[in-house]
């Protein structure tokens, strides 16, 4: 038995040692747990604060992790398993395999929307996606149509981008009020006639020897109010504009002064045929804020009434703050010889137009077909600008039979257009020839996500995300158009519209099903 016994003694003071170890690690640990309980009481509140911040996240994200990883499994059904097969047709062969310096470069993950119009590159089988076919749209389409919940006319519009051909259609050229889709004629219109880097200047001129005049170039979001710190870009700023011609009037020994405003730039009425509304100030070359008398951006507001001359007065304080008194209150006027001052500009025409179709702007709608009107040589009216707009899609080769562009923002019942015109205008902005009026379609909401289609889509996987439209809504008038990848990733445009209804909510929803169903749809 010696050896029995020798393994014993080797195993006992294997084990003293283990012991003795870990009673070491204990002092050890105890040892830094005291020195950070010391460094933690010395640290700062605000420092703590954030490292329990970090370190609950942290323990928030293994967590998390551990959930994900447990959930997904080992399993190779489903998802996963097409993961797989798509990851090993990148370049024909499966992913284990790694040249030690490869000949090309690695192959990486397709775009989460493939460039518009533009086939997804790769070999074989890595093409351009397959269209659907009109007999499979119809297929899932037509049914949907017969919703109870859409008014008598009901129209509907769906064109292959990369094909340039409409690959679903039901009363497409019948013309019928949009509603606010008629937005994308008006942001193709400006685009086209200005150009996405077009800027509205806002200006301050002097006119004779001790008189300033604050002329209004059409910069509906000319601001009053301070900058916003979350904000990438800032629109025209009326403060910074004070500032400057302060600056200016010091440089001449011009301390006080008289002041005038000037918003015929714009002609005709300025206001909307609909009325005194708090969805649209009155229509005016000059004003800050869009006229609203609240904090908001966007939406629904109380309006002035007079949103120049509150510019003008506005401006007059804010001079004041730089050293200049005005001298009596500011009066309209068109100074014949302006020597300027000072200018401030807005965002470029582009932001803009991604700014109305997102939040669905009606004040932006109508100052941007004035601009198209301007840019035209026509007069910029309510008049003038719709044969502006018009003029500008015609140009275009746009199916136009039956339209009529009574405003910029789709507020007024007089407007009409087909669902063919609709998407033939998401057709153009899609079209990689046409970068110009690539801001239409960046500046489409984002179903369950972003501006008028946030609150829309709840519970709608396939379309949520994944369609971008915009919004139509009158009474008994509803519509949708914009753009989806369907689920063999063929980028489609579309537009539905109803009028007639009774119930907008249930319209809203069959509308929302149309395009979920587009995006569902691998209909062949």
């Amino acid at each position: 038995m010696p050896e029995t016994r020798t393994w014993q003694v080797r195993w006992r003071s294997a084990q003293r040692s283990a012991r003795a170890a870990t009673r070491a690690a204990v002092r050890t640990a105890r040892a830094a747990a005291d020195a950070a309980r010391q460094t933690w009481q010395a640290t700062p509140r605000h420092t703590q604060q954030t490292w329990r911040l970090t370190v609950v996240s942290a323990a928030t994200g293994l967590a998390v992790a551990i959930v994900a990883v447990a959930a997904a499994g080992p399993w190779d059904s489903g998802q996963r398993t097409a993961e797989r097969t798509e990851a090993a047709v990148v370049d024909g062969s499966s992913g284990e395999h790694h040249a030690a310096i490869p000949s090309r470069p690695a192959p990486s993950a397709p775009p989460v929307l493939p460039a518009l119009g533009v086939p997804t590159a790769g070999t074989a089988g890595r093409g351009a996606a397959p269209a659907p076919t009109d007999a499979g749209l119809a297929d899932a389409l037509a049914p949907l149509l017969k919703d109870p919940a859409l008014g008598s006319l009901r129209t509907a519009s769906v064109l292959d981008v990369a094909g340039r051909r409409q690959v679903f259609g039901a009363g497409q050229d019948k013309a019928a009020t949009p509603a606010s889709t008629v937005k994308l004629a008006t942001a193709v219109a400006a685009l086209a006639t200005r150009g996405p880097d077009h800027r509205i200047d806002t200006t301050a001129v002097l006119a004779g020897k001790d008189r300033v005049v604050l002329v209004g170039g059409g910069d509906p979001t000319l601001t009053a109010r301070a900058p916003r710190p979350d904000a990438a870009e800032q629109p025209a700023s009326l403060r910074a504009l004070a500032e400057a011609t302060a600056r200016a009037l010091h440089k001449r020994h011009l301390t006080t002064v008289g002041l005038g405003y000037d918003a015929s730039a714009y002609a005709g009425p300025v206001e909307h045929p609909i009325g005194p509304n708090e969805n649209i100030a009155p229509v005016t070359a000059l004003m800050t804020d869009e006229a609203r008398l609240d904090d908001s951006d966007h939406g629904p507001a109380p309006r002035e009434t007079d949103p120049a001359g509150a510019a003008a007065r506005t401006f007059a304080d804010l001079l004041h703050e730089y050293g200049i008194t005005v001298d009596g209150a500011p009066a309209a006027e068109a100074p014949a010889k302006p020597e300027r001052l000072a200018a401030v500009h807005s965002l470029p025409l582009s932001a803009l137009v991604e700014r109305m179709l997102t939040y669905s702007d009606n004040d932006i709608a109508e100052a941007l077909a004035r601009q198209t009107a301007l840019g035209a040589g026509r007069p910029a009216s309510f008049t003038g600008a719709a044969g502006a707009v018009r003029a500008a899609l015609a140009r275009q080769h746009l199916p136009l039979a039956g339209a009529v562009f009574a405003d910029g923002s789709g507020l007024d019942r007089a407007d009409k257009v087909s669902a063919g015109l609709l998407a033939h205008l998401l057709l153009q902005a899609s079209d990689p020839g046409q970068p110009a009026l690539r801001p239409v379609v960046t500046g489409l909401p984002v179903a369950a996500f972003t501006g008028t289609l946030s609150n829309r889509y709840t519970g709608q996987s396939a379309g949520a995300g994944a369609v971008r439209a915009k919004t139509g809504t009158l009474t008994g008038v509803n519509t949708l158009a914009g753009t989806v990848v369907d689920a063999d990733g063929r980028l489609l445009v579309f537009s539905f519209m109803t009028s007639g209804t009774t119930d907008p909510q249930g319209a809203q929803k069959a509308l929302d099903n149309l395009a979920s169903a587009v995006a569902n749809c691998g209909c062949r």
